[in-house]
């Protein structure tokens, strides 16, 4: 292998200057071996439960934000509860995709309505929604409402509505639940746990 005069001056030079550098301390490995940051130290920690089916295990969800007033945070990391009574930190398949599902641009976010003959969706506002509901509700239990059996014993039934609640919820929600839909006279009443 023949060098040139000028390939050896630049060889030389660059072994006397990487050597220069290991004397006055440089290391590569212990440079390229410290520790990155890591990348949920400055996000925020909140605890929530997975929406998918009865056995409600307790999720982490990470987000990062700049904290201003009125700004939301985007999720970026979701893992399973370690602490949770009930999952201990395992997380299902459908509950391990949670971030695909609430980054997915066809995530339905706002109420929408397709009135009657209507091939098309209308977004409504949130108090839109509910009004709506809510009017549809007792205009069908008004019309349907039974009061006395054939017997003439009052038995106060509503069978054309029924209800079926979240599993995920607590004990004091899914309690004041069951009492409103009952106070209705709704006999149809079941929750995501058996479904």
């Amino acid at each position: 292998m023949k060098f040139t005069r000028r390939q050896f001056l630049k060889l030389s030079s660059a072994g006397l200057g990487g050597s220069s550098i290991v004397l006055m301390g440089f290391s590569p490995t212990a440079a390229l071996a410290e520790a990155r940051a890591y990348k949920l130290a400055r996000a925020v920690e909140t605890r929530n439960t997975c929406p998918y089916c009865s056995v409600a295990c307790g999720l982490l969800m990470y987000s990062i934000g700049d904290k201003s007033k009125n700004v939301q945070q985007d999720i970026i990391h979701i893992e399973g509860d370690p602490d949770h009574p009930v999952s201990r930190g395992s997380l299902c398949p459908k509950g391990a995709g949670l971030l695909d599902f609430i980054h997915s641009p066809n995530r339905l976010k706002y109420p929408e309505v397709r009135e009657a003959g209507s091939k098309e969706w209308k977004r409504i506002s949130w108090d839109e929604a509910l009004d709506r509901v809510a009017a549809l509700m007792k205009e069908d239990r008004d019309a349907n409402f039974v009061a006395q059996n054939a017997e003439g014993v009052t038995v106060n039934r509503w069978l054309t509505t029924g209800l079926l609640a979240a599993s995920a919820s607590s004990n004091e929600a899914g309690y004041i639940t069951h009492k409103v839909v009952r106070a209705t006279g709704m006999i149809a009443f079941d929750n995501q746990a058996r479904v």
